[in-house]
């Protein structure tokens, strides 16, 4: 292990200076770098502060930093202008009056504009480790794009903090580099996400059902991503390839979860560029080779990303239209944050063999006041990430996965995800704007219920997932439909139906759960789902009896997928309070005659026309008396 050279400060021939003498190297016209995260170098940044005045007119440039920023504050507005690549909480007021600035550009943009001279450096102010016995600082919890800032600027000056962590990868300065040197030693800043409340936890889970074992995963800052990896104990063998790790990461590595073990770049590596947390979490990356630290010249290139199989970058919104346009950086004209490497993460893990691209939101703001899924984005906003570039949002009401569908089922799918206080509104904006059929039909106070989720392999091998019916799912109901023979739609409908158009499909997708239940099951294939089979109920209130229908595809009957999904469907009815189910079956289908008197239950048949009346009761004195009737 490298350990301290015990006489660096000899080597420095004269470079070893105090912060004050070291903020005199700047003058008026300079571009000042400051360094990023909890790797601000605060004594640089207190004396540079304090020669405002003196300086008279400089501009100082940086990322996210966790420090404080005394060079945005009012009192020296008229001698400094900030420039945010990336807008953090202690520049935003700044921003917000016009006393700095906000440049809007991909994380792994930046370090071209330094390279190219588009944003030329001439004073970068950073913070290091202690040096090696080589002579070489380890840049510590912020590589990102500190490094190409040390590369590039014409007068380079660095704290020295002996409670900066070693980072290993890619994270390494020698002392040739640097100008100037402050002795300091003081504590990092830390950044601890609030304990997620219920709502992220439920969007955590619903991030969690999309992540498969062995998956690489990007987590982007704040504390919904955060919130997504404490959902993610049961998962095996995720990698992690991102441009920041937090806290979350030590359960899960400490856990097993996380071992890097399938990663397809730097297997058995986590990849980062930066990490902001607690001191624990500082001293887990101190010299620890698990931990691979490089610029995101590496960690956000779009290639590199899609290096990794299964890639999914996590990443918070703050609101996103019924078309998909994602505003992640905003309120209206009010720059809140930037767009850091969200639209990085986003296109290489859509370009990566299965990778997912997840946006994350709750579904309201303010309190429960305003929906963040929104008719349109709001005058001022920009688009973050864009329609073409969009796949999956989560929000605490589920899964809307929007990659190659058309606004109209888009504006269905976000609509079905928001608040249900504010869907029916969603839905008139979304006729109004000619997004959706003007006869759509929505169930506005139905809760999608994913504990009614389930997989079931049957004796034939055939593995089918079970869910309830969505309203997004017409079109594989329709293929469904358009798939079975002219014989099957008759013992479903009873008549023979040529045609399956919109105005049918949607009174049987859009259900409220409870009085009505339908269950579709579905054949999973990488991204691709297809329809084998349907079984629906709808209760009458008259009788507390539910009628109960199926339909399987011809290529799938006799599989037992039928009498599965009947012993699905009377255990929701059931829970649902249900009393029994009532059935029409066609005296020439014996097969699922068969299906209803293998179910268990007792059953009251009588004949009508072409067709036996079943009566099916569940329990009590209800099924005594059908039994006997029977």
């Amino acid at each position: 292990m490298a350990s301290i050279a015990p006489n660096w400060r000899q080597r420095l021939s004269g470079r070893l200076v105090t912060a004050e003498e070291a903020a005199a190297q700047v003058s008026a016209g300079h571009r000042i770098f400051i360094g990023s995260g909890a790797a601000e170098p605060q004594q640089l940044v207190a004396a540079l502060t304090r020669r405002a005045r003196e300086i008279g007119d400089a501009e100082i440039v940086h990322i996210l930093t966790l420090g404080k920023a005394p060079y945005a504050d009012p009192a020296v507005a008229p001698f400094f202008r900030p420039n945010a690549f990336f807008v953090g909480p202690n520049v935003r007021r700044a921003v917000d009056t016009g006393k700095a600035d906000y440049t809007p550009v991909h994380l792994s943009d930046i370090p071209r504009l330094f390279r190219r001279g588009r944003i030329p450096l001439d004073v970068a102010f950073v913070q290091v480790a202690p040096p090696d016995e080589h002579g070489y600082c380890s840049l510590g919890v912020s590589v990102d794009i500190v490094k190409t800032a040390i590369e590039v600027a014409e007068t380079v000056v660095a704290e020295v903090n002996p409670r900066m962590p070693r980072t290993l990868g890619d994270s390494f300065v020698h002392l040739n580099q640097l100008d100037f040197l402050v002795e300091v030693e003081y504590d990092l800043p830390e950044s601890l996400p609030a304990a997620p409340d219920e709502t992220a936890l439920e969007i955590g889970r619903q991030v969690a059902s999309l992540v498969e074992n062995g998956s690489t995963l990007q987590i982007g800052i704040g504390s919904l991503p955060h919130a997504v990896l404490t959902c993610l104990r049961e998962k095996k063998d995720l990698g992690i390839h991102s441009e920041m790790i937090s806290d979350g990461v030590i359960e899960l590595i400490d856990r097993g979860v996380i071992t890097g073990r399938n990663k397809s770049l730097f297997p058995g590596k986590v990849v980062c560029s930066f990490c902001l947390g607690s001191r624990q979490l500082y001293r887990y990356v101190d010299n620890n080779p698990f931990f691979e630290f490089r610029p995101v010249e590496f960690t956000n290139n779009l290639l590199n990303i899609a290096r990794n199989r299964q890639m999914v970058a996590i990443n918070a919104a703050l609101e996103v239209d019924l078309t998909g346009q994602v505003c992640a950086e905003g309120l209206g004209y009010r720059f809140y944050s930037g767009l850091g490497g969200q639209v990085d993460f986003t296109r290489g893990a859509a370009l990566a063999e299965q990778g997912k691209p997840i946006i994350v939101l709750p579904s309201t703001a303010r309190n429960g006041t305003v929906s963040r899924i929104v008719p349109g984005l709001r005058a001022g906003a920009g688009i973050s990430i864009n329609r073409g570039d969009i796949h999956y949002v989560v929000t605490e009401y589920g899964v809307a996965d929007l990659w190659g569908k058309s606004i109209r089922q888009r504006a269905l799918a976000l609509i079905s995800i928001a608040h249900p206080r504010f869907r029916e509104q969603l839905l008139e904006q979304a006729k109004k704007h000619r997004l959706v059929y003007q006869d759509q039909i929505l169930v506005p106070r139905a809760i999608y219920p994913d504990q009614w989720e389930t997989e079931h392999q049957f004796p034939d091998g055939t593995r089918v997932f079970f869910r309830p019916v969505k309203p997004t799912d017409e079109p594989l109901l329709k293929e469904l439909f358009y798939s079975c023979s002219e014989e099957t739609i008759r013992h479903r409908f009873f008549v023979t139906i040529r045609t399956m158009p919109h105005q049918k499909l949607q009174q049987l997708v859009n259900v409220d759960y409870h009085n009505q239940m339908c269950i579709v099951g579905l054949l999973r294939e990488g991204d691709s789902e297809k329809m084998i089979a349907v079984g629906h109920y709808s209760r009458d209130p008259a009788t507390n009896l539910a009628d109960v229908a199926f339909l399987v595809q011809d290529d799938y009957q006799g599989r037992g997928i039928g009498s599965f999904l009947l012993q699905y469907l009377i255990k929701i009815a059931r829970a649902n309070g249900i009393r029994g189910f009532t059935a029409d079956v066609l005296v020439e289908n014996m097969p699922m005659m068969k299906v209803f008197y293998n179910s268990g239950l007792p059953i009251r048949s009588t004949v009508e026309g072409d067709a036996f009346h079943l009566e099916l009761l569940f329990s009590g004195k209800d099924a005594e008396q059908s039994e006997k009737n029977g």
